[in-house]
This record gives C-alpha cells, structure tokens and sequence, in this order.
C-alpha cells in the first residue's frame, strides 16, 4: 500500500487530489473501521491509519475519516486544549484551509471565518501569502499550516501574517523542520523534481527548516513559544491518536 499511495500522491496534483478525497474518504472509513486508534477530531476509531508520504511514506498516520495527519490531531488538541478558539468570539484566517477543519469551523457561531490560498480550490479567497488582501491587524487568529516551506520569499509571507494580525492575537505556524538541524537550508540551484523530493522532502518544498525557524518568526515581531503538547499527554494517548511526539507547535502572539 505504501507504494501506491506514494505513487498516486506523486502523479495528481494535490488539488486533483483534494476532490477525489471527497469520494474516496466513506468508504476507506467503512474498511478500516475498528476500536485501536481515534482521531480526536470527530472522535471516531479504526483499527489502523492509512499511510502518507510523498518521499518517505509514513505507516499508520492518515486518518480515513477527516484526512487527518499527525501534526492535524496534535493542532487539533493543542487548539481544544489549551486556547480559547471555540469559545471566544474570533475573527479567523485560515490558510490552505485542510479538509479535517474547513467544515467543523464554518459551523461554528462564535468565529467570524475567512479561509484564504493562491491555489486551493476549497479556499474563500485566493491571494498571494506574500500580498495579502486584507487591513492591517485584521484577524484575532491566524492559522497557516505547512505553508511557508512552499513559499519562496518566507520572510515576506511572516511579514504579512504579522501585518494582519490584530495585536494581541495569536497565530499558530507550523512547518515541517528538523530538529537536528540548527540552521534552515535551500539551496535554487537544484531544478530537478526528484532531486529536490529527496533533499527537501517534498517535490514543491523550497526549504528545510532547521531549529532557527523559531527565531526567523521572532526576526519579524512576533512573540513565539514553542509549545511541546505531547509532553502533557501519556504514551497511551501519544499512541492512539498517532501523535508526533516531541514537535513543537509555534504559537506567535502580536503584543505590540
């Protein structure tokens, strides 16, 4: 299974892939249905999680129901957990809004919601993360993950987010790093697509983040905390939601 869902995710563009998941994702969910592992997102079990990777293809982390990957579940808890986003009246932007979420935030009556992407087809608004259309300090919640590690000019794109950030606001900005790594790299000169999938992980990826992405957010005015959620949970929930452990969530307060 791991080579075709490497295959498939290589051959269709995502956005291909983001219609065909509509049709695809009921009856995965009836196959694989079972009681070892839960997405807390809508709170349903299965026995296993489908595999996901476009260079190295994880076991046991797409979750059939909501589509949901690790960093998704651990956003997700960190997000119930720990804030006040379903609770307070929040103007949100969402970038590259992803499947697990876009429904289950529309319906919420306490969030004034605005999804946002240059490409997705299931974005309200499509724009440019480097040139957004929006007023300075416009949103009370901005939510952009796995986003910058596409985007050429990133500093320009974390301007942005601070720009229409509303002070006091929070911003959560995942990416894909590597803690082993203290310094980001890229590197142009390499052209060739399988080349690049190899070094950066991904075909589309312009950069891998090193431990230094943290202080590029801060670079830009943002007060950052790199939150480590799992180190509140047991290994039991660690294991059953199929959670990343020890990744640390970038939570960015505007304060000035």
């Amino acid at each position: 299974m791991q080579k075709i869902f490497k295959f498939f995710l290589n051959l269709f563009p995502r956005t291909f892939l983001i219609r065909v998941s509509y049709w695809v994702r009921p009856i995965m969910a009836f196959f694989l249905r079972g009681n070892k592992y839960s997405d807390p997102i809508d709170g349903k079990s299965y026995r296993k999680f489908l595999p996901y990777g476009y260079e190295h293809v994880r076991e046991n982390v797409l979750t059939p129901g909501t589509l949901s990957l690790e960093r998704h579940r651990l956003f997700w808890l960190y997000l119930k957990n720990e804030t006040t986003f379903f609770s307070d009246n929040l103007k949100v932007l969402h970038f590259a809004p992803e499947q697990a979420f876009l429904k289950r935030f529309r319906k919420l009556k306490n969030i004034d919601y605005t999804t946002t992407d240059l490409n997705s087809p299931i974005a309200d608004v499509k724009a440019d993360i480097c040139n957004l259309p929006f007023e300075d300090n416009a949103f009370d919640f901005i939510i952009c993950n796995h986003v910058l590690e596409h985007i050429p000019d990133d500093t320009k794109a974390m301007q942005e987010l601070y720009r229409v950030l509303a002070t006091n606001g929070t911003a959560i900005v995942q990416v894909p790093y590597d803690k082993n790594r203290e310094v980001t790299f890229e590197d142009d000169s390499i052209t060739d697509p399988k080349e690049r999938a190899k070094i950066f992980g991904q075909y589309d990826h312009v950069r891998v983040y090193g431990m230094d992405y943290f202080e590029k957010l801060a670079s830009v005015g943002f007060s950052v905390e790199a939150v480590d959620y799992t180190a509140t949970l047991s290994e039991e929930e660690i294991e059953k939601y199929r959670l990343p452990k020890g990744e640390l969530v970038p939570v960015c307060k505007k304060l000035l």
